[in-house]
């Protein structure tokens, strides 16, 4: 018998789970093997091969527009990171409290527009070498991945991954405007937290590291300077809803003339490589492969699963996001909320994309915040705490990062469920 989508087998949706799963363990349990994408290239293909022949044979139509949306998502990606890899900030700025949240701040904003990654891998590197002369620094690296890495690009389907999809699904561009008040609201909250750990500790430095400090202040300089016009390009290609392939062109254009115009010292100094973007390339296409028949029996039962609310669609959402990517479960929930929103007889029910607006909001928020609770959330996590090790920072474990998560984060998620999303 024929496959449909009416009669998917709830079995072929086993590699998905066992792909985020190993995408999740692997760099845990084997950080040695898993550190060469050659490596992680065979594991997807192997976990993932089963699928692709399976959506060939019975899914066709299913998997080509599946593959559409993939090299939508890597040509975006992958555009901000190398653009982003092209612009360097230079200087030295005095390691206070006022100066570190400042920071937060713009890559909270920054983020919106040239993505969590592109933002975390343009604001670490100063953030850190300003405050080389502290000792008291471990916390650092901590908000910086909760509040640039993850929370801040909730605003802009550029901003993070789940959002984008959600773009190419046929949300509006400037529907996640709308997420602004729960942003805001979390957002001071975090950095309020920050400001008062970051002023404590700052109260904990010596004499002769603040002295240090203070004399080795340098004004913040920028270098690489066109690239901000090709940034500019991929956002106009992505807002002014270009249709593919010429959006996607566009992208790869402007990501083409920055490894052209940009200067090769940059790079250099950025310590910019290809690796990171083919990590991601070679892992989701095992995730946007294989995810394709679970998707498929969520929009068919997704009101059987008990999941009808939207502090559910936040927690449940969120709760995977912080452990399997935030990308894929976004996703999910996306295809779960539209089962749920066909079998509703809401009245007045406003319906972006085929989903609840109510639900939307508590998914997006869900996905893009609690990727912040652990190091393997969201992709820039891991590069952030990459480099903060290599430039000396004392970085939190693995459970020590999830310890600043649930003293922190987990407490200001309740608040905002309470305000929005009850």
């Amino acid at each position: 018998m024929t496959t449909t989508p009416e009669n998917i087998p709830i079995i072929v949706c086993i590699p998905f789970v066992l792909l985020l799963l190993l995408i999740a363990v692997m760099p845990l349990a084997f950080p040695k093997f898993w550190e060469r994408n050659r490596n992680r290239a065979i594991i997807t293909a192997v976990v993932s091969l089963p699928i692709l022949i399976f959506l060939i044979l019975n899914l066709k139509h299913e998997l080509l527009l599946t593959m559409r949306d993939y090299i939508s998502f890597i040509v975006l990606l992958a555009a901000l990171y190398i653009i982003s890899g092209g612009i360097l900030l230079t200087g030295d700025l005095r390691a206070t409290p006022a100066v570190n949240t400042a920071f937060l701040l713009t890559g909270a904003v920054l983020a919106n527009f040239i993505g969590t990654t592109g933002a975390s891998m343009l604001l670490i590197r100063p953030l850190l070498r300003t405050n080389s002369e502290r000792k008291h620094t471990a916390h650092l690296p901590v908000f910086f991945i909760f509040i640039v890495s993850n929370i801040g690009g909730a605003l802009t389907p550029l901003g993070d991954p789940p959002l984008f999809l959600g773009y190419l699904k046929g949300v509006p561009f400037t529907w996640t405007l709308r997420l602004f008040p729960v942003w805001l609201f979390t957002l001071i909250l975090v950095t309020a937290v920050f400001f008062i750990w970051d002023k404590y500790s700052y109260r904990k430095e010596k004499i002769i590291d603040i002295r240090r400090d203070i004399a080795r202040a340098t004004p913040l300089g920028i270098s690489g300077k066109i690239n901000i016009l090709f940034l500019l390009g991929v956002v106009l290609a992505v807002a002014l809803q270009t249709p593919a392939p010429y959006r996607e062109l566009l992208m790869a254009a402007m990501a083409v003339f920055s490894l052209i115009f940009s200067n090769k010292k940059i790079h250099r100094q950025n310590h910019f490589t290809f690796g990171p973007i083919a990590e991601v390339a070679i892992l989701f296409a095992g995730i946007f492969v294989t995810m394709v028949p679970l998707l498929i029996l969520l929009q068919m039962h997704g009101a059987e699963f008990g999941i009808t609310r939207p502090w559910q669609f936040f927690w449940v959402t969120g709760g995977l996001s912080s452990f399997l990517d935030n990308a894929p479960t976004y996703l999910t929930f996306f295809s779960l909320a539209e089962g749920v929103t066909k079998a509703s007889v809401i009245p007045n029910m406003t319906v972006i994309a085929g989903v609840n607006a109510d639900l939307l909001r508590a998914i997006s928020c869900g996905a893009v915040f609690m990727g912040a609770n652990t190091y393997i959330g969201n992709g820039p996590n891991f590069m952030v705490k990459s480099i903060a090790e290599e430039q000396k920072v004392k970085v939190p474990h693995f459970f020590g990062f999830m310890g600043y998560s649930l003293l922190i984060l987990i407490p200001i998620f309740v608040l905002v469920t309470v305000i929005f999303f009850r």
